[in-house]
């Protein structure tokens, strides 16, 4: 009996490593690259401190209304494929629109086909709070369509200073 369940899939990760990564024969190395890098994301607060931390407890209390829907989709951005370097920094705004891009899913349920009843998003790397929360509040104002209305605030951000190992920042949804 779960409290919390991550959806990964492998027709989610083959599609990742061979449309956007651009891997022709992408081995079980480059799928567990992506895996690894979604799970590092989520779990960075167990591991650093952080600005606007949290830990496993306190994301099922945001993010489940009710016990039977704790099935989670997870994404990462930037998509990048092992042992390439981030040549270019992104931007919050460019990490935000990525993450709620279906091809940075690691699941292959596509968003657009249905509405987020919550959602989580886990930045790392040196930037603004307030940024963060500005980009929040612009996708959940844009994209209101995708979001349950019954649930207000539904999207809760963190940030963690330290970024992932040869990116400059992420984001984990």
């Amino acid at each position: 009996d779960a409290d919390e369940v991550r959806c990964l899939d492998n027709e989610a990760l083959y599609g990742s490593t061979t449309v956007t990564l651009k891997l022709t024969t992408p081995t079980y190395g480059d799928l567990n690259h992506l895996v690894c890098a979604a799970m590092s994301g989520i779990t960075t607060c167990l591991r650093f401190p952080g600005q606007l931390n949290s830990d496993l407890r306190k994301l099922a209390v945001n993010l489940i209304p009710f016990p039977r829907l704790h099935f989670f989709m997870i994404g990462f951005a930037p998509l990048t494929s092992r042992g390439s370097q981030q040549y270019r920094a992104l931007t919050v705004p460019e990490l935000t629109q990525q993450q709620f891009d279906a091809k940075n899913m690691m699941c292959a349920a596509d968003p657009r086909h249905g509405r987020y009843l919550t959602a989580a998003c886990m930045f790392r790397g040196r930037m603004s709070t307030k940024e963060v929360d500005e980009q929040m509040l612009n996708v959940q104002n844009k994209n209101s369509s995708y979001f349950v209305e019954w649930i207000p605030n539904n999207i809760k951000a963190s940030v963690c200073d330290i970024p992932p190992k040869g990116l400059k920042m992420s984001t984990t949804f």
